[in-house]
């Protein structure tokens, strides 16, 4: 019996249920400081560096220590070296990454990291869905499995109702036939139905319901989404669909990562500034340094501790594989609370009232992109072409981008679309939309490629293609030739 385990997961409950969580400074060294004591592989990191963990004391100089990352951490040294004191005793359950980057990695973590993420879930359904007051119905369409999304945020959300949230957790995963039985037969009984997972397949559940009859504003939907960056103009519709009167507050994003769980959540104010800038492609470029919009979040630093590195960004956080200065390679930034809010005020807009915490930008990977032309096509661009009127009633919202050569050679841009089950789409209408926008947003693809070669093969494939859009995986959205 390890009584030592015990005491953790007591002093990680009392800190759920209410305790402050120290200052970020203190909580980030303080991290370090154990890790370095009672991680193998986090010793053998700083000897080979050629660091004493004793040096380090200050802010300034935790940030002049070396980044970790999968590769040259992770990969490089025996799993149960990497838990503390170089054994999985601490861990109770593992989870498996989606393999995004074409390598699955396993991530150990404990019911302690799971109260820790647990507040984060608490931002969203309490703080801006009233789940505290409210009677809810939680239904997790995250898959099930060693995946990171179904199991840890079944276990999150039950551990708010622990804490006293009227919240029943229902975990169908991702299939949308239960997902949609059990959905009649429990919603009546609540105020209102939180939906959590993947954006396009709860697109897909809410679309899907409508075909079948079901009277989606009649259950007070919200949604909870991870995993893809969406547009505003994604929320806007699935928001008209779903009955959604207040899409700012009731759907809202979690920056998530079966590295570390949940790194950053959507806010009120969060959204509502994206908002504002997705009017503003200008401002967003000025911001951002770019016209895309990216997610836009808050986090905790006393919980999920942001550098940014050339561009990218860099986290520090606790768990059963403790990560310090951890190279995620997210393209992305950070952004003080009072900064972005004071430039806002600067252009005429006033944010939605919202926790003072700093914000974290995300546009997701480089590796998530194909090169046409030296141009960067990015997903993002490619989904607000599928989402205008009569275009977005016919397609799912999945699609693969990918950049062949033609019979003679020349590059073209590719785009498998996934229509709608039913539906009947317009391959050449979609092409000339999806051209539209890229030109529009991107301002590479605009100078970068010659006009004869901007607008794309549009090639349509049933919902479910197996070859393209299998169910029961995480979506890819690009694929190298």
């Amino acid at each position: 019996m390890d009584h030592g385990r015990q005491t953790r997961v007591r002093q990680a409950f009392d800190t759920f249920f209410g305790a402050t969580e120290p200052s970020s400074e203190r909580y980030v060294l303080d991290l370090f400081h154990r890790t370095a004591e009672t991680v193998p592989a986090y010793r053998k990191f700083l000897r080979e560096h050629e660091i004493t963990p004793e040096s380090v004391t200050t802010m300034a100089g935790f940030r002049k220590l070396p980044l970790v990352d999968k590769a040259g951490y992770h990969r490089k040294y025996p799993l149960p070296e990497l838990c503390r004191d170089g054994t999985f005793a601490g861990c109770d359950m593992i989870a498996v990454s989606s393999g995004s980057s074409g390598h699955p990695t396993v991530w150990p973590r404990a019911l302690e990291d799971e109260l820790h993420v647990a507040r984060r879930f608490e931002q969203v359904l309490v703080d801006a869905f009233e789940a505290d007051r409210r009677g809810t119905l939680a239904i997790v369409c995250f898959p099930l499995g060693t995946w990171v999304g179904g199991l840890f945020t079944t276990a999150c959300v039950r551990h708010l109702a622990a804490k006293g949230c009227p919240i029943t957790v229902v975990a169908p995963g991702n299939n949308k036939a239960e997902i949609l039985r059990v959905l009649p037969e429990l919603a009546p009984h609540f105020e209102q139905v939180v939906l959590l997972g993947y954006p396009p397949f709860v697109k897909d559940v809410v679309d899907t319901g409508l075909a079948e009859g079901v009277d989606w504003p009649a259950y007070a939907i919200k949604l909870v989404l991870a995993g893809e960056v969406f547009s505003e103009q994604w929320r806007e519709l699935v928001a008209r669909r779903a009955g959604i009167a207040d899409p700012v507050r009731h759907i809202a994003s979690l920056y998530g990562t079966a590295d570390a769980g949940v790194l950053g959540t959507e806010t009120p104010v969060s959204s509502g500034i994206r908002r504002f800038f997705a009017g503003r492609p200008d401002l967003a470029r000025e911001v951002f340094g770019d016209a895309r919009l990216p997610t836009l979040v808050q986090y905790d630093p006393a919980s999920r501790f942001f550098e940014e590195h050339e561009g990218t960004l860099v986290f520090t956080a606790d768990g059963g594989i403790p990560l310090i200065r951890y190279h995620i390679a997210d393209d992305g930034g950070i952004l003080p609370h009072a900064e972005l809010v004071a430039f806002c005020a600067r252009h005429g807009f006033t944010p939605p009232p919202g926790p003072e915490l700093p914000f974290v930008y995300v546009f997701g990977r480089s590796l998530f992109t194909v090169s046409f032309f030296g141009a960067n096509v990015y997903p993002e661009n490619v989904t607000v072409g599928l989402e205008q009127p009569g275009i977005s009633d016919t397609v799912t919202g999945k699609f693969v981008i990918e950049a062949m050569e033609d019979a003679d050679h020349d590059r073209r841009l590719l785009i498998t679309v996934e229509t709608a089950p039913g539906a009947s789409a317009d391959a050449g209408r979609i092409a000339e939309s999806v051209r539209a926008q890229l030109v529009r947003l991107n301002s590479e693809f605009a100078h970068y490629v010659p006009p004869e070669r901007q607008l794309p093969d549009v090639v349509l494939r049933p919902a479910g293609d197996p070859g393209y859009f299998p169910a029961g995986v995480k979506h890819r959205y690009t694929r190298r030739s």
